[in-house]
């Protein structure tokens, strides 16, 4: 029992090395994205509908295959571990926008005008006052996201990152006790998981208070 936990534990940084980096990525890159989404020009708001729709549309594991054994520069060739992070991190930006999108359009729209009415310029407006009330609304859907994405790291053993299920199956295929590495692998990713919804109820709490000022 002991040995196939030490197995399983021996993937856990990887784990979340690729999730943490995907994760951030996603974070990052959505906000353009969703300010794309949102743009009053056609042809920006429909290329960036376009890049959110594909992303999504193509199951993770293709992306990870394309970018790992499709992508190359001359001699240069992603590493599993690059492929794996850029590959969610793209798929990460796609959902994150959504859901700022969401979030943005939760908050009434007259608060864009309130600020409109004070002179309050739009990125002021939005930093200050929109963005907040939709981070609290978008919290909830960022934290499902976050630990699907802690599961969704496994396809990642699939190009040869030795994360969590990576180390589960060569424990399961050498100690032949397959079934108990698989329970406690499932374990630990409840392990991990759970951290995050506190997480994301003390965030929460901390924007209510922050808005009802």
């Amino acid at each position: 029992m002991m040995e196939a936990l030490e197995a399983v534990l021996l993937g856990v940084p990887l784990t979340l090395l690729v999730t943490g980096a995907s994760l951030s990525i996603g974070v990052v890159l959505g906000v353009p994205l969703v300010m794309g989404l949102r743009s009053r020009n056609m042809p920006i708001r429909s290329a960036c509908r376009y890049t959110v729709n594909l992303l999504r549309g193509i199951p993770a594991i293709v992306w990870l295959f394309i970018i790992y054994f499709g992508v190359s520069i001359g001699a240069f060739q992603f590493d599993a571990i690059s492929a794996a992070i850029i590959g969610l991190g793209l798929i990460s930006a796609a959902y994150m926008a959504e859901i700022y999108r969401g979030g943005i359009s939760a908050v009434h729209a007259g608060q864009w005008e309130a600020g409109h009415a004070l002179g309050v310029s739009d990125w002021t407006t939005f930093s200050r006052i929109v963005g907040p009330q939709a981070l609290r609304v978008s919290i909830p859907s960022m934290t499902s996201y976050a630990i699907s994405l802690i599961k969704d790291s496994s396809i990642a053993s699939t190009i040869g990152v030795t994360e969590i299920v990576f180390f589960t199956t060569q424990d399961a295929r050498s100690g032949g006790g397959g079934l108990t590495v698989y329970l406690l692998a499932a374990a630990v990713y409840v392990a991990m998981c759970i951290p995050l919804g506190l997480l994301s109820r003390k965030l929460d709490s901390s924007l209510r208070k922050k808005v009802s000022r």
